[in-house]
């Protein structure tokens, strides 16, 4: 299972990436995500945990697995049955504009399952977060 939601701001890459690198203030500025902690400091790094609260959805402990400082970062999360891989990516436009592409993908033996029971939800969360990623970066 993937979903991808991409959304343009008008927004430059460089204040865009602080937004989405201060991941502790998510809920701040989406709805999908009511708490967001660091394990081991708030500070988007390889291998730092992020517990995160979502509503109607368990909490999930992911960890950064995959980061270039001002353009990508990925995280995953494992739950019996499920691996779940997330990435943020940043990229510029020609027009001075920048292109946001939100990522998730769900494996595993029960992501189909998984699926069935959350993904209108995972769908509407990942488009939530898009946007308001947008419109943090605006403001």
């Amino acid at each position: 299972m993937q979903y991808t939601q991409a959304v343009r701001t008008t927004a430059d890459r460089s204040r865009t990436w602080r937004v989405l690198a201060a991941v502790t203030s998510y809920p701040q500025w989406t709805p999908s995500m009511t708490d967001v902690a660091g394990l081991d400091g708030d500070e988007l790094a390889m291998g730092h945990r992020f517990r995160v609260r979502q509503p109607g959805l368990p909490v999930m402990v992911w960890r950064v697995t995959g980061l270039r400082d001002g353009e990508e970062f990925t995280w995953e999360a494992r739950s019996p049955g499920v691996h779940t891989l997330a990435s943020h990516r940043l990229s510029t436009n020609a027009d001075g504009s920048t292109e946001i592409t939100l990522r998730l993908e769900q494996t595993g033996p029960l992501a189909g399952f998984v699926r069935l029971l959350i993904g209108a939800k995972t769908r509407r969360y990942v488009a939530l977060e898009a946007a308001g990623l947008k419109a943090a970066a605006e403001s």
